[in-house]
């Protein structure tokens, strides 16, 4: 494609859906190599401790590659040091991400560590506090991987973000890249070690590139993932600053790596990376996470899909619009549809409370609806879908 190249907007999606792994066929067995492709693909995957239906991190890949077994990235995530293939860190919040990246996030551990970034509470361990953060890091450093709860007061007050002092440490270190996750408990409960620990040592042992080749790198790894993309969608990829980013678009596209284009209908400028594919038409179907990179960025969301979509879990019951935890349906082409589900674990039944159709939702929307329940029904261990009340949404 030309510089001066114009995108319609059915191109654009076309373009992303293939970037994020979408329109291939389903593997008919899924080992390790395609989620680890379909990882690398994606950057990251973002972890929450919602599970309703099951963690945020083992969605997308279900999203793209069907029924998996999970302790296939467990392993990956948290398994034998000589074995690890991803840490974990904030980039697009809590996230997993590929080995490889670590040397590009250590600007951002460097910025935490001198109190630059991070929350006001960490912030003071930089400073004022680090005695305490010293004497947290030493007894991780001499008695191995501990968590939270296993230091005197070191639980939670209440609640899921009222951290106690000692966790306030924790994820101070956890932020300046001191420790990282070494496995987690099965609450989920994160257990820290040093990073040296965890690290594969080929790539811990790697040089530390500067800020700005970091920076660059990430951005092109964004465009990867997206395929084409405004400055605001590529530095939202891993959460960069404007000023984080704002020589990388300049060189890249110097280098050929990104190749400026138009999308009908976008007011920004955009890029298209240089590996990305048109194909002609793209065909699957896939129940998305909240947290899925496809969706995560809502205005992109509803400036490639038309489809206004907002998580309702911290939305008072009776002010909910479609349910507590919402997935879209992505047919073909189009979100279609949204379904709130909920694993009802005990009973055995995968629970699709209610199914809102979008306007003009194809005739066979519910027919390949049904379908992808009962696949994630089976993905998830469950012997039967009940649908509850379908619905035709409106504009």
């Amino acid at each position: 494609m030309s510089a001066s190249e114009t995108l319609s907007l059915a191109q654009a999606r076309r373009i992303f859906l293939a970037a994020q792994g979408f329109g291939r066929p389903r593997p008919a067995s899924v080992g390790s190599a395609h989620l680890r492709r379909t990882v690398d693909r994606l950057g990251l995957h973002q972890i929450d401790s919602v599970n309703v239906l099951a963690r945020m991190h083992y969605l997308p890949a279900f999203s793209r590659l069907g029924g998996y077994d999970r302790a296939l990235l467990e392993r990956d995530a948290w398994g034998p040091r000589r074995g690890r293939r991803l840490f974990e860190y904030w980039a697009h919040e809590a996230s997993l991400l590929p080995v490889d990246l670590h040397p590009h996030f250590r600007w951002r551990m460097a910025r935490a560590e001198r109190g630059e970034i991070g929350w006001r509470q960490l912030r003071l361990f930089a400073r004022e506090r680090n005695a305490e953060a010293q004497a947290v890091l030493a007894r991780i450093a001499g008695e191995g991987p501990l968590a939270a709860s296993d230091f005197e007061n070191g639980s939670s007050k209440s609640g899921w973000w009222e951290w106690s002092e000692t966790k306030l440490a924790l994820e101070w270190l956890f932020w300046s890249g001191r420790i990282t996750t070494a496995t987690r408990r099965g609450s989920f409960e994160r257990i820290y070690d040093l990073s040296e620990r965890v690290i594969p040592p080929a790539v811990y042992g790697l040089p530390t590139p500067d800020a700005a080749t970091a920076q660059r790198a990430l951005i092109e790894r964004s465009a990867r993932a997206l395929g084409v993309a405004t400055a605001t969608d590529l530095r939202d990829y891993f959460r960069l600053k404007p000023e984080e980013a704002k020589g990388a678009f300049a060189e890249l596209e110097e280098e050929g790596v990104l190749i400026p284009v138009q999308v009908k209908g976008w007011g920004q400028r955009a890029w298209l990376h240089r590996d990305a594919r048109l194909p002609r038409r793209v065909r699957g179907a896939a129940l998305l996470a909240p947290f899925d990179p496809l969706i995560w960025e809502r205005g992109r969301t509803e400036r490639l899909f038309d489809f206004h979509y907002r998580i309702e879990i911290y939305v008072p019951a009776d002010k909910r619009t479609h349910g507590y935890f919402v997935l879209p349906f992505l047919m073909d082409e189009a979100l279609t549809a949204r379904v709130d589900l909920k694993a009802d674990r005990q009973a055995g039944r995968l629970l699709a409370h209610r199914v809102t159709l979008e306007p003009g939702a194809p005739r066979d929307t519910e027919e390949r609806l049904a379908i992808e329940l009962a696949r994630m029904a089976d993905w998830l261990g469950l012997s039967e879908v009940r649908i509850g009340e379908t619905v035709r949404g409106s504009r």
